[in-house]
């Protein structure tokens, strides 16, 4: 079965973790994936992540940080999805939680937060808001 939105899964596998107490969570591994896993890592919202193959497939393994119980992501939305693609000019690009959040886009440089994008002045696909 093929599946039609890849980083919807993975933001849901993500939650689902954190929402379970996991440690760390697998996933089927893309390049895309690998991106946010290193912007959420570069920004302090995950501990970290690591490529593994596990029997001949790419697998990405995320390691999920909490801080005194609770996680550190309170909220992982999906804005762009399949159906409907939501793009920003570099002047337009949305905030998350008043700045103490990032919303991550998806520009002609790669996978960035809103704050890199604006200060590189790109605009692009708006893919998710992490707070």
């Amino acid at each position: 079965m093929s599946m039609s939105d890849p980083i919807a899964d993975m933001l849901t596998r993500i939650r689902n973790g954190l929402s379970a107490g996991k440690s760390t969570i697998t996933m089927p591994s893309s390049k895309a994936k690998t991106a946010i896993a290193k912007v959420l890592a570069d920004e302090g919202f995950v501990t970290g992540y690591e490529l593994t193959d596990i029997e001949k497939k790419p697998t990405l393994n995320v390691t999920l940080k909490y801080y005194r119980g609770e996680p550190v992501i309170e909220e992982l939305t999906r804005v762009s999805k399949p159906g409907w693609r939501v793009y920003c000019g570099a002047d337009e690009l949305p905030s998350a939680n008043g700045g103490l959040g990032i919303v991550v886009i998806s520009t002609s440089r790669g996978l960035m937060t809103d704050k890199q994008a604006r200060t590189e002045g790109l605009g692009g696909e708006v893919l998710c808001r992490v707070c």
